[in-house]
């Protein structure tokens, strides 16, 4: 099929919209280059998981990682600091290079660094290997949704992206079967940390044959490919109409003379509101301990009473796969139930298992404490799990989408830091079960920060959502959020 691009802005948009009836799995093509991106989100989930329970055995070999708490938090966290430089950098790859080769080179730094990890003769160049990993994390973390959402209709953008997070799901509990299959295995840690490249040399391989973003194609003039890859998207009907929404967004993009700055988010009041409920939701996600118990779930189930390493990497798998049914069920509900009130029951969820994980660490109950970690898992994963980033990719006006989501994405990775650094050294000052207490009542904080600041965006269009955002600020609905503010 040949479209004339001098047609380009004079079929759909002028005789209303074609149909939009395509469903999840109504379009092979688009599947696969979803399922292809979302090995990113596999990347960061196997990682999250692997190095839980490699680093059971990391402390067999290496005594000095045994005998210090800040070298374990350490090899834990180096990944998130790299996390924090690959998103930032994620940014500028993507817009000057493209989605795809921004994922192919977050596929070598994650292979890079798994080698570096497996072939460690000590810590210390364990610890870079993280860094590695890390910053293929980031970028990929950043990458995939974006790729996910430009390749996507409309109408199933939100499950397909959605998929990104049931991959890092999936991640994390391929880790721990991987994890209890090498425990009997000489050089255990090694193997563990070895297979972790996998994931991204298959992704590497599959991305070389698929295509570009056709949005990033047609933002930089290569029309002729962008129209390549929506023919093979979309039918003839919605396909005009698809290339006169680019064509305007185009010419949009051209008639801008100035770009969004991360100054500018703070500039304007409407703005400041949604980036304060879309980072804060972010916060949250971390602070209230999902990475906590991810991370250090085995470590937690020997603390629980069960001292066989393999018995807590069993355990550990259990824990990932209702993380992983959790987010499925998550997916099945948000656009059905609404943001705010998942968000708000998973918390609540969370705050009840919190205090029994308190209570059984106080009454030495090891079986409470496997109780209480399951049933977190159960109440976080459909809520907190996809909710930061479902809101994350629609309050912000498209102007600001790229620096808001990229900042708020920095917040989860830092305070993902900043509790992985902090969780084994608040245990020894305060012991286990009054760490569980503090995170409770950390998420007594975030039930009244959503309930207060996180408005409901279920069935609203990027416009309505604007509109609310305006009203809230008690602006002008006529004003347009990218004017310029100097």
């Amino acid at each position: 099929m040949t479209i004339d691009l001098s047609m380009a802005g004079s079929s759909g948009l002028l005789f209303g919209r074609a149909k939009r009836d395509m469903s999840y799995f109504g379009n092979v093509y688009v599947l696969g280059l979803t399922v292809t991106a979302g090995i990113g989100g596999l990347l960061f989930g196997y990682d999250t998981g692997v190095i839980s329970g490699a680093l059971l055995y990391i402390r067999d070999d290496f005594k000095s990682v045994n005998d210090s708490s800040f070298l374990q938090e350490t090899i834990v966290s180096m990944a998130l600091v790299g996390a924090i430089l690959g998103a930032l950098i994620s940014g500028y790859i993507n817009d000057k290079y493209g989605r795809k080769k921004a994922t192919l080179s977050a596929d070598l730094l994650f292979v890079l660094g798994s080698l570096i990890m497996c072939g460690a003769p000590g810590p210390y160049v364990l610890i870079l290997g993280r860094f590695f990993v890390g910053l293929g994390v980031g970028v990929a973390s950043v990458t995939a949704p974006v790729y996910i959402a430009e390749v996507a209709p409309s109408e199933i953008r939100g499950g397909l992206v959605a998929t990104n997070v049931l991959m890092i799901t999936g991640g994390q509990f391929l880790s721990y079967l991987v994890n209890l299959a090498f425990t009997e295995v000489s050089g255990t840690w090694r193997w563990m940390l070895g297979v972790s490249a996998l994931p991204a040399v298959i992704q590497f391989l599959l991305m070389i044959f698929l295509p570009e973003s056709p949005r990033w194609l047609y933002m930089k003039d290569d029309k002729t490919k962008a129209i390549q890859v929506l023919e093979k998207i979309y039918k003839s009907e919605r396909l005009e109409e698809e290339i006169d929404l680019l064509e305007v967004s185009s010419m949009q993009e051209l008639s801008s003379k100035r770009k969004v700055s991360y100054l500018d988010v703070f500039r304007k009041k409407e703005i400041r509101l949604a980036f304060f409920a879309g980072a804060g939701l972010q916060a949250f996600q971390q602070l209230t301990g999902i990475n906590t118990v991810m991370y250090y779930s085995p470590t937690i189930v020997q603390m629980a009473g069960f001292s066989s390493n393999q018995l807590a990497l069993l355990l550990s798998l259990v824990i990932a796969l209702l993380n992983a049914f959790g987010t499925v069920l998550g997916i099945l509900l948000i656009d059905k139930s609404g943001r705010r009130p998942l968000a708000l029951l998973s918390l609540l969820g969370v705050f009840l298992s919190l205090l029994l994980l308190c209570l059984s660490f106080l009454t030495l109950n090891g079986n409470l404490a496997v109780l209480g970690l399951g049933l977190y898992i159960l109440c976080f994963a459909p809520g907190m799990g996809p909710v930061p980033w479902a809101v994350n990719s629609e309050i912000y006006p498209e102007g600001y989408r790229g620096v808001c989501g990229g900042m708020s994405a920095m917040v989860n990775w830092g305070c993902n830091l900043a509790v992985s650094m902090s969780f084994l050294s608040v245990v020894e000052a305060v012991g286990t079960g009054f760490t569980f207490l503090i995170l409770a009542g950390v998420t007594v904080v975030a039930i009244v920060f959503v309930a207060v600041f996180v408005p409901e965006t279920k069935g609203l269009s990027f416009e309505e959502v604007e509109r609310m955002w305006k009203e809230r600020a008690g602006g002008r609905e006529s004003e347009n959020l990218l004017e310029g503010s100097a």
